[in-house]
């Protein structure tokens, strides 16, 4: 009864009744839970969301792209490009889900459940990521729209928008990295490629990025990235490399990495 409740309360937030349930069930379904054994109310033995994360991302990347193509008419390809890999990304579709409290619906195997994985943004971002292929699935693309207006665009899109007017850089990290540590003479950043997971439809990439130095020899790996590509491990990694920078300051980076 208290499933039920729940999913109620979940297609309140995301304004959509769905007439097939058992694709919500199965947008919350985690992997984790594929080992153990179903409830019998699930009727959904063995099965989890990795096959609808592979769809709704898809779907995402249309909603978004339309969304900012008709509202932005001024903008070429690298504008519309940058603005797309932020509003698509995995820390912001984990923020969507959270906004919604999505976290509280998944379905979780004990381990993951242990271990925090309601509050996992890889997870989030999944999660949430099947869930627009269910609302798809079962509504139709006007209602995944309606939901991306709200939920996924909205000030933020807005924000974005703005701040492209005045940061030729927005979305492209690596090339901002590049740029901040060529002023410093800090040397050259490398990204290399550390482990591959998951099934070829839905690839997850860890990349570790070290700094080049002026005699050519590396330093230990400055930040880690994770994304569903190499380029999104890649810019995750100089994301985190130029919060780092902003933290401090470049001096004091350049230092941290003339000792590595």
């Amino acid at each position: 009864m208290h499933r039920e409740v729940d999913l109620t309360r979940l297609e309140s937030v995301l304004e959509h009744r769905f007439l097939r349930r058992d694709l919500l069930v199965l947008a919350l379904t985690h992997r984790s839970l594929g080992h153990e054994r179903a409830p019998d109310a699930l009727q959904l033995p063995g099965q989890d969301n990795e096959r609808l994360e592979f769809l709704g991302d898809a779907v995402l990347g249309m909603v978004v792209s339309e969304a900012i193509f008709a509202l932005n008419p001024d903008w070429q390809e690298g504008e519309l490009t940058r603005v797309k890999a932020h509003l698509v990304s995995r820390k912001h579709m984990a923020k969507v889900a959270a906004s919604i409290a999505l976290g509280e619906h998944l379905l979780l195997g004990k381990g993951e459940e242990r271990t925090g994985g309601r509050r996992k943004t890889t997870l989030l971002a999944n999660a949430m990521e099947a869930v627009l292929a269910a609302l798809y699935l079962d509504g139709g693309y006007e209602v995944v729209r309606r939901f991306a207006e709200r939920c996924i665009l909205g000030e933020t899109a807005r924000n974005l928008a703005a701040q492209i007017q005045i940061d030729a850089t927005l979305g492209d990290a690596k090339s901002a990295l590049q740029e901040q540590l060529q002023a410093a003479h800090c040397g050259t950043p490398v990204y290399t490629v550390e482990q591959e997971t998951g099934p070829d439809h839905r690839k997850h990439y860890e990349v570790m990025l070290r700094i080049r130095r002026a005699d050519g020899s590396l330093t230990d790996a400055v930040t880690r990235g994770l994304g569903s590509t190499k380029k999104k491990a890649e810019q995750e990694a100089a994301r985190i490399a130029l919060e780092q920078i902003a933290a401090t300051n470049i001096a004091a980076f350049a230092d941290s990495v003339t000792k590595s």
